[in-house]
């Protein structure tokens, strides 16, 4: 049996590892032109199909037979083969989506609800939010009627955001959102169908503002459940589905690792991505590689602000793939922007170690205790703001790393014990 992920691009798809964690290793990406998608379904070499963008329309006319909720929405996310050869066409995302609103704790009745983007997702989010209950939806585009600078007039009391677009997906995750959310005083939710990054700047954005807020990564799991549902004939239950959830949660993100200089953050990294298998990124070691400067030399050349826009570069660059183990610099907690691109997919330790036990050597901003202090108060309520964890390096570094280890397994489901980290003191 064989079953297919079909769009364009397909790059970064999560979809084979999610569907072999359900149950289906038969299930493979299929990267393919618009040019090529008629005769691929035509051949009837698959027994069922998962669509994307940008064909979640296109595959309506293809289909033999739709379901009552793919004629209601105009798309179709999921094909099945049925038993005489002909071709059901079904849309998943729908249950995708209602779990994903359930699980932020988000209701649409009597909402206003204010949709992003007009593709097939957005058919599909304009008929939940309706089979909801909600009061009043807005559609907006860039060119549309209602577009990303009329909105503000023409929905302005708009409750709950649903964004269909690929606007912060992964590779462009840095670039800004569409929608200013600081010009919706009646908004209450915020719900992102991308999944990579874990969160968006969106909902970044959304949990600043105290927004009840979800990425698309449940959406995606649910969808997938429902598929397979479809493919095998055969219920998944709730907790396949968290276990799913939780395992793709886990192997996406990063765990990044903050603190003052010196506090040991690069030594017990190396240790966590030798037990987690997952490659190793120091900032600090990126900067010396990309100007060939040690950092002493980095500070003196280009200043403290030189220094500081080159560390936000590098850390661009580490954060970019999620699934890492990152080391960050001291200060980089002091930007903003630092704090906001750790957060995509982060979770975020802070390793805290004794002020007089610092490591100060090369370090040109820790050269005194009394500096070092100064510097400890100023950057501490950034550290614990940031932190999904505190860590405190007073034992081993071995005892350090099995303590995190064990705190990122225990927050995102671990079905085994992990290895303890080997080496080190």
């Amino acid at each position: 049996m064989s079953y297919y992920l079909v769009g364009h691009p397909l790059g970064h798809s999560f979809s084979p590892r999610l569907h072999t964690l359900l149950g289906n290793p038969d299930f493979h990406l299929k990267d393919l032109d618009a040019s090529e998608l008629t005769a691929f379904l035509r051949s009837g070499d698959f027994d069922g199909l998962n669509v994307t963008i940008p064909y979640k329309q296109t595959v309506l006319n293809l289909c033999d037979r739709l379901s009552e909720k793919a004629q209601a929405t105009g798309a179709v996310n999921t094909v099945v083969r049925e038993a005489d050869g002909s071709l059901l066409g079904d849309n998943t995302d729908i249950t995708g989506l209602i779990n994903m609103a359930d699980r932020a704790g988000v209701s649409f009745e009597g909402r206003v609800v204010l949709i992003l983007g007009t593709g097939g997702t957005a058919h599909t989010a304009w008929y939940t939010a309706q089979a909801g209950g909600a009061a009043k939806i807005y559609r907006v585009s860039r060119s549309g009627p209602i577009n990303y600078e009329n909105v503000y007039r023409t929905a302005e009391n708009a409750q709950i955001v649903i964004n269909t677009t690929p606007v912060g997906m992964y590779p462009h995750q840095y670039e800004a959102p569409l929608l200013d959310l600081s010009r919706l005083p009646r908004l209450e939710a915020v719900l992102d169908v991308v999944y990579r990054p874990l969160r968006t700047r969106l909902t970044l954005e959304a949990e600043k503002r105290g927004l009840k807020y979800a990425n698309g990564l449940r959406m995606l799991v649910e969808q997938a459940c429902a598929a397979e549902e479809l493919f095998l004939d055969r219920p998944v239950s709730v907790l396949e589905a968290d276990r799913a959830y939780r395992a793709m949660y886990r192997e996406q993100a990063d765990l990044i690792l903050i603190g003052m200089p010196g506090s040991g953050k690069t030594s017990v990294g190396k240790l966590l991505s030798r037990a987690l298998s997952r490659p190793f990124l120091d900032t600090d070691a990126m900067l010396v590689q990309k100007t060939r400067m040690e950092i002493p030399a980095i500070f003196e050349h280009y200043g403290e602000n030189g220094f500081r826009e080159m560390e936000t570069e590098v850390l661009r660059e580490a954060c970019a793939e999620g699934g890492r183990v990152i080391a960050t610099g001291g200060g980089a907690v002091l930007r903003e922007e630092n704090r906001d691109i750790m957060r995509l997919n982060g979770y975020i330790c802070l390793i805290d170690r004794p002020l007089e036990a610092l490591d100060t050597e090369n370090r040109p901003l820790s050269q005194s205790q009394r500096v070092l202090a100064r510097m400890r108060e100023t950057r501490m309520p950034y550290y614990q703001a940031l932190a999904d964890q505190v860590f405190h390096n007073t034992a081993s570094l071995d005892k350090l790393a099995k303590a995190i280890l064990e705190d990122f397994y225990a927050r995102f489901g671990a079905e085994r014990a992990e290895p303890e980290p080997a080496g080190g003191s």
